[in-house]
């Protein structure tokens, strides 16, 4: 019994080490499902219920078309079924649009092969911004992915999608006009069944990080 006790219990030992692993390994929590949110206050909704889904979440994208760097136009179809983001800047911003463009640069580049995935930026100076413009600027920024839409259009249309639908500027933005300038560092998230969900600071590289990793959840979940 001598020579049996110790082999037994290290026998023993790495049964329940491995036992141990498996318990973690299955219990581990996946990954959150990412916020819906419903108001341009952006009260995030925690919940992986499809049925309070569609009982609480009721705002959706709006129907828009607009005019792309390519002379093509891109609307509300484009982005349906696929996740996408918005952001909204003009050619001739020198402030915070730069910074914003660079840094979209590398959601561009980690998404530049993926169908699913499309992105917006739409101009909020459309009547500086022409096609031309759009496709200069897309040049100097070496902006080459085929799913990057740099948009214009009616200026109504666009502040209107802008306040109403992707609430860029959050609840401050909500209750203004066309006639009051837009103008906003925000990019918004936006799943395959147009529902907003996150909001997200472009000039700052945390946020442009976090945002890479919540497409790539939303693609996995889809």
């Amino acid at each position: 019994m001598d020579f049996w006790e110790p082999k037994t219990v290290l026998m023993l030992k790495k049964a329940s080490i491995k036992l141990l692993g498996l318990i973690l390994f299955f219990s581990c929590d996946k990954p959150k499902s990412l916020p819906y949110y419903n108001t341009p206050e952006f009260t995030p909704l925690f919940t992986d219920r499809p049925a309070e889904v569609l009982e609480k979440i009721d705002h959706k994208i709006e129907n828009f078309t607009a005019t792309n760097q390519k002379d093509k136009w891109v609307g509300l179809d484009d982005v349906r079924g696929k996740v996408h983001i918005a952001n909204f800047m003009f050619t001739r911003c020198t402030s915070i649009c730069p910074i914003m463009t660079n840094h979209l640069k590398v959601i561009a580049n980690a998404f530049k092969d993926e169908d699913r995935f499309t992105m917006l930026s739409f101009s909020v100076t459309p009547w500086m911004d022409s096609i031309p413009a759009l496709r200069e600027f897309a040049a100097s920024y070496d902006i080459k992915a085929k799913n990057w839409h740099l948009l214009t259009g009616n200026k109504n249309e666009i502040y209107s999608l802008a306040r109403r639908s992707y609430f860029a500027e959050k609840n401050l933005g909500y209750t203004k006009d066309s006639t009051e300038f837009l103008h906003t560092e925000h990019v918004v998230l936006v799943d395959p069944q147009l529902r907003l969900r996150g909001i997200y600071n472009a000039t700052l590289k945390t946020d442009i990080l976090q945002l890479q990793k919540d497409i790539q959840q939303l693609l996995d979940e889809n």
